[in-house]
C-alpha cells in the first residue's frame, strides 16, 4: 500500500528534477563555460528585453512536476480493492438505509470495492428477513454463509481479503470499541430529537425498498413516531441532557484522536475510520449532521473519507 508520505516524497523529487532542469537552463555548468569561453571579449550588445516565458524544457519540467504530484496524492486516496481471487462473490446486504451499523459494513465494502446487491428490510414487518433466525439487520450473506453483527461481519471480511495481516493495532481496535459504545448512541437522541427531525430521517423509506405506498407511509409515520418516543428512553439511559452538545463533544473527541493526521490509519483511512464514517454517514446530511459539521471540526475528515471512500460499490439491480 503506498502512503502518502511516498506520494509525497515522489512528487518532492519531481519537483527537485524541474528545479534543477530551471537552473540548468539559466546557466552553463562550470566546465562548459570554461570549454566554451572566447579568447576576447565581444563587443558589448545592447541589452535584450528580459523574455517572461520559461524555456520549453523547464516548462514541460514543472508541468510533469505538478502533474505527477497531483496523480499521486490521488493515488494515495485511491480504493482498496483486494486481489481477484480474494474478492468476496454473490454479496448481498440486507439494511435498513438510515442504520448507522448497516452504514458501516457499506462503508467497508464501498471502500474496498466489492460488489454487493442491496435488500431493503420493511422496518416494521421484517419480512425481508423471515428466513433468517437472526431478527436484526444488518445481514450479509457471502456466498450464501450469513454473516451478522456489524463489527462480526467486517472482522471476518477483513481476515478474507488480507489472509497475511496478523497485526493487531491496538489504537484501532479502541476506536472501534468506541464507535460502538459511545458514538453509536449519541445519533438516535439527535435524529430523533423532535418530531420532525424524526420524520426528515424516515424520508429515505419513500425511495428505497419495493413497498406498496401503505407500507411507506406506515413505515414512516409508525416508524418515525415510535423512534422520537425510543429516542428520549435512550437519551435517559445513556444520561445524554443535551443531544447536539452529546454530538458535538463525541466529533470533536474524534477529531482530537486524529493528532494532526489525515485519518486514525494515517495516510490511509483504518477500520475504525471507516467505522466512524460508515455510523456518522446517514446523519450527515439531516438537521442533525449539518449542525455537527458546522459546530465542530470533522467536516474536512468527513470530506476526506468521501473522497477516500468514493462512490458506492453497490450493484443496482
Amino acid at each position: 500500500m503506498r502512503s502518502l508520505r511516498a506520494a509525497q516524497t515522489l512528487a518532492s523529487r519531481s519537483l527537485l528534477l524541474s528545479a534543477r532542469a530551471l537552473h540548468g537552463a539559466a546557466s552553463p555548468s562550470a566546465a562548459g563555460a570554461r570549454l566554451c569561453a572566447p579568447a576576447a571579449p565581444p563587443p558589448p550588445r545592447s541589452p535584450a528585453p528580459p523574455s517572461r516565458a520559461a524555456p520549453a524544457g523547464v516548462a514541460g519540467a514543472v508541468s510533469f512536476s505538478l502533474t505527477f504530484a497531483t496523480l499521486a496524492a490521488a493515488e494515495a486516496r485511491a480504493k482498496e480493492r483486494p486481489p481477484t481471487d480474494l474478492l468476496p462473490q454473490n454479496v448481498v446486504l440486507y439494511q435498513y438505509q438510515a442504520c448507522p451499523f448497516c452504514n458501516k459494513v457499506r462503508a467497508f465494502l464501498d471502500y474496498h470495492d466489492i460488489p454487493y446487491k442491496v435488500v431493503e428490510v420493511n422496518p416494521l414487518s421484517k419480512e425481508e428477513i423471515k428466513w433468517s433466525d437472526y431478527k436484526k439487520v444488518p445481514i450479509l450473506t457471502v456466498d450464501g454463509e450469513q454473516l451478522v453483527d456489524s463489527s462480526d461481519i467486517i472482522n471476518v471480511l477483513q481476515r478474507r481479503i488480507n489472509p497475511d495481516d496478523e497485526l493487531t493495532n491496538e489504537e484501532e481496535a479502541k476506536w472501534r470499541r468506541w464507535v460502538d459504545e459511545h458514538l453509536v448512541h449519541m445519533l438516535s437522541p439527535n435524529i430523533y430529537r423532535t418530531v420532525s427531525e424524526a420524520l426528515e430521517s424516515f424520508d429515505y423509506i419513500s425511495k428505497q425498498g419495493n413497498f406498496s405506498f401503505t407500507q411507506r407511509f406506515a413505515a414512516k409515520y409508525v416508524g418515525a413516531g415510535a423512534m422520537y418516543m425510543i429516542s428520549k428512553k435512550l437519551k435517559k439511559k445513556y444520561n445524554i441532557t443535551d443531544a447536539r452538545a452529546s454530538l458535538y463533544e463525541a466529533a470533536n473527541t474524534w477529531t482530537e484522536a486524529l493528532n494532526g493526521r489525515d485519518f486514525l490509519g494515517g495516510s490511509k483511512p483504518n477500520l475504525a475510520d471507516l467505522a466512524v464514517f460508515g455510523v456518522l454517514r446517514p446523519i450527515r446530511y439531516l438537521r442533525a449532521g449539518k449542525d455537527m459539521v458546522e459546530n465542530t471540526q470533522i467536516g474536512e475528515w468527513y470530506q476526506r473519507m468521501e473522497e477516500a471512500v468514493g462512490e458506492p460499490s453497490r450493484i443496482e439491480e
